[in-house]
């Protein structure tokens, strides 16, 4: 039996014998064979299962959690919704940047832990190793901020629950999910994804409603409160000073929220047809973009003032759930009611997916470590559907930090992950930026010309210069209050910078063991692994959609 894709491809059945194709080079431990094959056993590959549909949902809502419905007021009463809105284009700019290279790169060598082994063929074996581990940091760190979060958003309706059970439930779900197959996962995300584009459009279709006048109130505010009490607030000084960290403080909420090429850049070694899916995988991250961030930050400024008593008494008292989110706030002013469980209801399932998304990259990215070199043999291991389920369960592990909201309750702990996520994601931006450009210069150097991209991007390599400068900048100023007079607090520092000291850290440690040269632009290796990946894609056969269901599957995605 012939196995589809989600473009309405089919695999050969010489390919289908073996179960979906495998794809993995590693270029650095692993010397092809005379055929140009890899010689790894194949009980250590992922297996192509995800098909068009999964992926295109994925692209658009996998990562999205709680931080664009709930966490984006905390900005708004720091910074005013000019600044908020500002910050949040500004650092979309800087994602679509980042989402242009990777794109290109990996559109071109759709494989495995892609982005992470990429820094280790263009830089160096060191950057590599530092690059991943920092981004396993990141999605566990991240992990363990939606499993606290669930909790939190479960105590809008009751407290009565103890702190135990949720984090338990979750992760039990998620390797419920994982541990089998990652069809499994691809399906989970694409309903639950699916829910979440439905909810951010209803939540803009509300905001227009309720600020035309159609709401308990008759109250037609519009940009009222752009006017009243206006459109920037000060925060921790007066006047200009104080305004612009109102700024900082909404571009830090920005590097925390928004997010995607990395997921897309991992999902890759792991798609049918990656030739096709993925480059329409990474253009509608634009869309992402468009719709849940800066539409979503314009929405939030519209329904509420900077100095709404309801919203800056829920974040001040630290309020669980949907009791914080500016949503909730306006429709508790405007006397709107149900509406606020049923957002908080589907916040749920965004925080859900969003933590099923995160043990997903931080398990592919533990295994692409431990296939380059930088993790134990043993981790690599698959099962018979091309899970790592080994490095799975690490991942479950780590994940068990969240039961740390039972002793230092629930707020402190959100903290304390929110920190560490913003500091590793913008150390992952910097790297990201810095293996595109070493990718380009090897590109160049070699004659190799564009025409042989699937994916081209009108916008690099400056785009790649800007997402880097800006990454670095934002980096820097992302502990500054603790430099300020009487702002100390020597954990607030580690949480701010820890990740960048991580990272040159692994650098270091991994330069003076191994000693590995930095790559040449002339000698890097650009070409591994594309030999299969041109094979599997020429193998594939375009066979017309046979049912209603996959006419109109094709046509949407």
């Amino acid at each position: 039996m012939s196995l589809e894709t989600g473009s309405g491809r089919y695999m050969p059945e010489k390919l289908a014998e073996k179960g979906e194709y495998s794809i993995y080079q590693d270029i650095e431990s692993i010397q092809p064979s005379s055929s140009g094959k890899s010689t790894l056993p194949p009980d250590v590959h992922t297996k192509r299962v995800l098909n068009s549909r999964q992926v295109q949902l994925f692209a658009i809502g996998g990562t999205i959690g709680t931080s664009i419905f709930v966490a984006i007021g905390a900005p708004l009463v720091k910074a005013g919704p000019l600044s908020l809105l500002l910050a949040y284009t500004i650092w979309c700019t800087v994602m679509f940047c980042v989402n242009e290279g990777q794109a290109e790169m990996v559109c071109l060598l759709p494989i495995e832990s892609s982005f992470n082994r990429f820094a280790s063929r263009y830089v160096d074996r060191a950057f590599g190793a530092a690059t991943g581990w920092n981004y396993f940091v990141c999605m566990t760190s991240l992990l363990c901020f939606e499993v606290t979060a669930f909790t939190a958003v479960v105590q809008f309706w009751s407290d009565d629950v103890h702190p135990v059970v949720f984090p338990a439930a979750m992760l039990t779900a998620y390797g419920v999910l994982n541990l089998w197959s990652a069809k499994f996962f691809g399906e989970t995300e694409f309903w639950i994804s699916l829910m979440k584009v439905i909810l951010i459009t209803g939540l803009l279709i509300m905001t227009f409603l309720l600020m035309v006048g159609v709401n308990p109130q008759h109250d037609a505010f519009g940009f009222r409160y752009w006017r009243n009490p206006g459109p920037m607030a000060e925060y921790l000084h007066g006047g200009d000073l104080g305004r612009f960290e109102g700024f900082v403080a909404c571009l830090l909420s920005a590097g925390f929220a928004v997010a995607g090429p990395d997921m897309l850049s991992i999902i890759a070694g792991e798609t049918k047809a990656p030739r096709t899916v993925m480059p329409k995988a990474f253009r509608t991250v634009f869309v992402r973009l468009i719709l849940f961030f800066v539409l979503g930050s314009l929405a939030v400024g519209i329904l509420v003032p900077y100095n709404d008593p309801i919203l800056r008494e829920a974040i001040a008292q630290g309020k669980p759930g949907a009791a914080r989110s500016p949503y909730v706030a306006a429709l508790t002013r405007l006397e709107v009611p149900v509406l606020p469980h049923i957002i908080n209801g589907a916040i749920l399932t965004s925080i859900f997916s969003a933590g099923n998304a995160f043990s997903y990259n931080a398990s592919r990215t533990l295994h692409g470590l431990a296939l380059e070199g930088y993790a134990p043999a043993f981790i690599r291991q698959t099962n018979r559907n091309g899970v790592p389920w080994i490095a799975f369960l690490i991942t479950m592990a780590v994940g068990c930090l969240s039961f740390l909201q039972v002793s230092s309750g629930t707020s402190k702990v959100l903290d304390w992950f929110i920190n560490i996520a913003t500091s590793s994601q913008l150390v992952t931006w910097m790297a990201m930026s810095v293996t595109y450009l070493r990718w380009r210069a090897a590109m160049k150097a070699q004659g190799i010309s564009d025409n042989i991209l699937p994916y081209k991007s009108k916008f690099l390599p400056y785009g790649s210069w800007y997402a880097l400068i800006l990454s670095t900048l934002v980096t820097l100023v992302n502990g500054y209050y603790v430099f300020l007079p009487g702002g100390w607090a020597a954990a607030d520092f580690v949480f701010a910078y820890g990740s960048v000291f991580i990272f040159l850290g692994v650098y270091i440690f991994w330069k003076l063991l191994k000693r590995d040269p930095f790559v040449k632009p002339h000698d890097a290796d650009l070409i591994s692994g594309k030999e299969e990946i041109d094979e599997y894609e020429a193998s594939l056969e375009d066979v017309p959609p046979a049912t209603r269901w996959q006419r109109i599957s094709r046509w949407l995605f």
